[in-house]
């Protein structure tokens, strides 16, 4: 399609879109006094109007049952985790007996690594990528460090080439190559965080087996984000937040995928809880565990109800619009944002603005990062005052990532026209 940087070319993007109605669905921020041009659900996604109803129902049941809405509940609170894999299983391509939600992200991510990082002092490194967020920096670290290895050894941080910003495939498989007899885990993000380069997971994933390693992802930024194939991919585990663009509310609920070949392993190793054990047995408080043979014999804890409630009613939402709607618009959104910031540059007398997210539609979801190669911090502030919800990242990043349930067409020519007023005025 050829784009135009017009506001009637911008309406007329929305009039046709198939899925605009789901806006009216959520709650956006009023700032100054107008809708807030909100381009974050990177960072946390918008409250869907139903989330309330969702809560509301559970806060009902526990004044009405108190504990037997375990059981009496109109969604009972034994079962209610059971809700989310047929939900979830078409976003993160599996199946429903890998899916379990539970937990916080880095909580899973500590107990997944308890399952598939066992290093020997032959296999004991990890292969991640450089600049991934810290909390899976400090979770690499410490895995490492209570197995008596040292991180700055067993840690191997993928980089990319000097002056580039993207790490890219064939970087990422020769130092799997290069290290795979030491290897006992790669783990990557499915999405960096601070790039927005989408990894090759199914290539990735071959690499470390190939290697003879486990291979896993934090999916904090693909899930919901981007297509995923976890199951023909053949990835041992991944894990990944619900409060990004699965609109979850903040701190939310995390999700958890294992692989069929290891889920429906009894013996498999893993860190236990009473949640995971054998349904049928589970009340009768035996001392021996019976996990049972999904995903869901890696709970630990009892369902946490109102949080999942938010949940719930979020990925209702995506049901209803359909998956590959969504996918589909969120490309031409990220596509028309492209080709506004070239606008941009095109129209001053030096290049302010620089890309470091791949254009490639492969490569990247959502969010598009723009290096400021000037007054980055003054830029992003008066954005503020412009009713512009944006995110910065040291050191001369701002994050944005207009999402297809919520964000329009016309929001990304006013951010353009926005931009280039406040560069206009410096």
């Amino acid at each position: 399609m050829k784009f135009e940087n017009t506001i009637d070319f911008a309406k007329q993007l929305d009039n046709e879109d198939p899925v605009k109605a789901f806006r009216e669905k959520f709650y956006v921020p009023y700032i100054h006094k107008k809708d807030a041009i909100y381009f974050t659900g990177n960072s946390l996604g918008l409250q869907a109007k139903a989330v309330q109803e969702h809560i509301l129902d559970e806060l009902e049941d526990w004044a009405s049952y108190g504990v037997e809405g375990h059981f009496y509940a109109r969604n009972p609170w034994v079962s209610y985790h059971e809700l989310f894999p047929p939900l979830l299983a078409p976003i993160v391509g599996a199946k429903e007996e890998e899916l379990v939600v539970m937990n916080q992200l880095t909580v899973n991510l500590h107990l997944l690594m308890a399952s598939f990082y066992r290093p020997t002092q032959q296999r004991y490194k990890i292969i991640c990528e450089a600049k991934a967020f810290p909390s899976d920096q400090y979770a690499f670290d410490s895995q490492v460090k209570l197995h008596g290895f040292d991180p700055r050894n067993a840690v191997i941080e993928v980089t990319a080439a000097e002056g580039e910003a993207s790490i890219g495939t064939e970087r990422i498989l020769n130092e799997i190559e290069k290290h795979g007899k030491e290897t006992a885990l790669v783990l990557f993000s499915g999405v960096n965080y601070y790039s927005g380069e989408v990894f090759d997971m199914e290539s990735i994933a071959k690499a470390a087996h190939t290697a003879g390693a486990y291979c896993g992802f934090d999916l904090a930024h693909a899930a919901g984000n981007i297509r995923l194939a976890l199951h023909d991919w053949e990835v041992d585990f991944a894990t990944w937040c619900s409060y990004k663009y699965l609109n979850s509310g903040p701190g939310g609920v995390s999700g958890v995928f294992i692989h069929e070949k290891h889920a429906t392993q009894k013996s498999f190793p893993r860190l236990a809880g009473w949640w995971g054990q054998n349904k049928e047995t589970r009340f009768a408080m035996g001392r021996e565990f019976d996990p049972i043979p999904t995903a869901e014999g890696w709970q630990l804890s009892n369902a946490p109800v109102l949080s999942m409630a938010a949940h719930k009613a979020s990925l209702q939402i995506f049901e209803e619009a359909g998956f590959e709607h969504l996918l589909e618009k969120a490309a031409m959104l990220s596509s028309y944002l492209f080709f506004i910031i070239d606008e941009i540059n095109a129209s001053r007398k030096e290049k302010i603005i620089e890309i470091i997210t791949p254009r490639d539609p492969e490569k990247h979801g959502c969010q598009v990062s723009m290096l400021m190669l000037k007054r980055g911090k003054e830029i992003f502030e008066k954005l503020k005052a412009e009713s512009v919800i944006a995110d910065w990242r040291e050191p001369n990043v701002i994050r944005i990532a207009p999402v297809p349930l919520y964000n329009s067409y016309t929001e990304i020519f006013r951010f353009g026209e926005i931009i280039s007023k406040l560069l206009a005025n410096g």
